[in-house]
């Protein structure tokens, strides 16, 4: 195959040039495909000049979302470089870190963010525009092989070193596939990214995806439920899909501007990033929202999706993530990498063209990831009866209480039911009874009352008794990483 997701930007704007393509959600500002195949293109130039052809010389960013974020990945391919985002919340010690790693050329950032010291040159992003002529082109020469890398994506850091996941164009083209497949997008579909486009729901999921279908993407600056909302909404933009980790759609279902029928033009709402619980799940379609949950993470992209034209099978198998996309080979493997049956939990391993290679600069990690070709998911995860896959929960949170497994995420989704409760983390601590037990953070619901003994008897009720929390710490903030994922290591233990 010689195709690649740079040849669909400039199909798309010899086919269909006035066509729109991106948008800028704070400003309004709109780029048609042939406005944008030509400032990838001036850019590209402007980088193979500076850089050399097929340099694979990176080029990071430090910014908040934008349009111009989109143009320079897209002329980083077409000139044969490789495009760095850098999460612009971790702090400046951290961004060091990722930049030592590294080692960008180019460095182009945000003006309210100060880079840390390093020999890149740095430009604002708002530069980019002026940088180049008009109408000139890189040779074709210039870019990359189709499996070599031209993205790295630095994990969300739950736990550990971040890691640069390599992405290469085979990578980047199938994982938008795989979801364009399984999610009702075609060349009318519409996106708003909300998502951080340092992250693979933004930049991926929410970004290139419609790019690859030749549909149109709206970029906000990030997450506002109020704005998000209104756009939504709003019929002038005609949003067809939005992407959103579960955290994001608990704070819009409970924001005071929500309602449900201002989300029913909507074709597909898609959640991915962390278990979503049954009871949202419910909550959104009987409301009228066709809402779906599937499965993806740096390095695999899109792997999961519902079968979302029937909305009560969609309810029916609430909780799962779906059934494996268009190219995506899966299987649940025990400890000794032997598959598990139908209904036992394991450890979920993915093989396709949407995995990545492996680690920046990390090789004996790369060869712990994978096995015989089989990427190691590290989520621990179920297949039922009728082939369905569930997220049982990333298999590092899982403690053992008494002798027994026990899955925070399960118990996660028990507590979701309660309706006093908008957010809930569970982890395992010590004890030297049982070895470990149960401890949840919640935060109440705005102007709701909760009490610890309420919680616990709640999971009571639902649950086995080894996987009811011991202690219950109502909280009024739980820390996540900037694409919506808890950050079980930063909550206390003793």
């Amino acid at each position: 195959m010689t195709a690649t997701l740079i040849d669909s930007v400039r199909t798309h704007a010899m086919a269909t040039p006035t066509r729109l393509a991106v948008g800028c959600a704070e400003s309004g500002r709109r780029w048609t495909w042939a406005q944008l195949d030509a400032g990838v293109d001036r850019l590209a130039a402007w980088l193979v000049e500076t850089l050399g052809a097929s340099s694979g010389a990176r080029v990071a960013t430090l910014a908040r979302n934008h349009p111009n974020l989109l143009v320079l990945q897209l002329a980083c391919t077409r000139a044969g470089a490789i495009y760095v985002p850098y999460n612009w919340r971790l702090a400046g010690a951290e961004i060091a870190v990722l930049m030592q790693d590294a080692d960008p050329a180019l460095l182009f950032h945000d003006a309210e963010f100060t880079p840390p010291d390093h020999p890149a040159r740095r430009l604002l992003l708002s530069e980019l525009e002026t940088l180049g002529e008009a109408g000139a082109r890189p040779p074709a020469s210039a870019r990359r092989g189709w499996q070599e890398p031209t993205t790295l994506l630095y994990t969300s850091g739950t736990s550990g070193r971040p890691k640069g996941v390599m992405i290469s164009e085979e990578n980047a083209y199938w994982g938008p596939a795989n979801f364009i497949n399984g999610s009702l997008v075609s060349h009318d579909s519409v996106f708003l990214c909300d998502m951080p486009m340092f992250h693979t729901a933004g930049l991926f999921a929410a970004v290139r995806v419609p790019i690859l279908a030749g549909g149109t993407v709206w970029i906000s600056a990030g997450f506002d439920p109020a704005k998000t909302i209104a756009r939504i909404a709003d019929p002038d933009l005609g949003i067809t899909h939005y992407f959103s980790v579960p955290q994001m759609a608990t704070t819009l279902w409970q924001h005071p501007d929500f309602a449900p029928e201002k989300l029913h033009g909507l074709k597909l709402y898609v959640t991915g990033g962390a278990p979503n619980p049954r009871a949202q799940v419910e909550r959104f379609a009987r409301a009228g929202i066709r809402f779906s949950d599937g499965f993806g993470m740096s390095e695999t992209c899109s792997n999961f999706a519902m079968p979302v034209l029937d909305v009560e099978r969609l309810i029916e198998k609430a909780g799962s993530c779906g059934l494996p996309l268009l190219a995506v080979q899966a299987r649940i493997v025990d400890e000794a990498g032997r598959d598990v049956p139908q209904g036992e939990t394991g450890e979920l391993w993915i093989k396709g063209p949407s995995v990545t290679q492996g680690y920046w600069n990390q090789p004996e990690l790369t060869a712990k990831a994978f096995h015989d070709g089989w990427f190691r998911t590290g989520d621990a995860a179920m297949q039922d009866a009728d082939g369905f896959y569930y997220l049982v929960d990333r298999k590092k949170d899982m403690y053992i209480s008494g002798g027994e497994n026990v899955y925070p995420a399960e118990v996660e989704a028990v507590l979701a039911e309660l309706h006093e409760i908008a957010e809930c983390a569970v982890i395992g601590v010590a004890d030297e009874r049982w070895g470990e037990v149960g401890r949840a953070f919640v935060i109440p619901r705005a102007g709701a009352s909760l009490a610890e003994q309420q919680v616990i008897e709640h999971c009571r009720a639902r649950l086995a008794r080894f996987k009811v929390p011991v202690r219950v710490v109502i909280t009024d903030a739980i820390p996540r990483t900037a694409s919506g994922k808890v950050q079980k290591h930063l909550l206390p233990r003793d």
